[in-house]
């Protein structure tokens, strides 16, 4: 009796470990999505250094050109909020596009983006944004 209490605990030893290795590398890979107006109520529970997905679109007249980086401003059409990217930009990056970018902000509250998403189709809203979209009352799609 008492061997198959030792070989019970041992196993939910076993099993209670394995869960929080397998939990601890998925809570590393885990990438938040924010629209700008939630970044701005919410700013004080995300890390600056953390990797996000900010989504919403391009707004209108805010692109600059800058030697190797290109800055703009991503809207949610309630927030506005600069964004800052280096290196290339897909071909169909536009103002009122929407995108979805990654990568964190800075101390400043610029988000430094490592990569910015678009769609082929000039009507495409990224799903996550048009789901916070629908949220805030703010849609204006299909």
């Amino acid at each position: 009796m008492k061997q198959r209490s030792w070989y019970l605990l041992a196993l939910i030893l076993l099993v209670g470990g394995i869960s929080l290795m397998v939990l601890g590398a998925l809570k590393e890979n885990v990438v938040f999505f924010i629209t700008p107006t939630e970044w701005q109520e919410k700013r004080q529970f995300f890390v600056k250094t953390k990797t996000l997905r900010l989504g919403g679109r391009v707004a209108q007249g805010s692109i600059v050109k800058e030697n190797d980086k290109v800055i703009f401003e991503i809207t949610d059409e309630k927030t506005s909020l600069k964004v800052m990217c280096k290196g290339t930009l897909p071909d169909l990056f536009k103002e009122g596009q929407g995108i979805v970018t990654e990568g964190s902000f800075d101390d400043q509250g610029v988000f430094i983006a490592r990569q910015v998403l678009a769609k082929h189709d000039e009507n495409y809203m990224p799903k996550e944004v048009a789901d916070k979209l629908k949220e805030q009352a703010l849609w204006r799609g299909k």
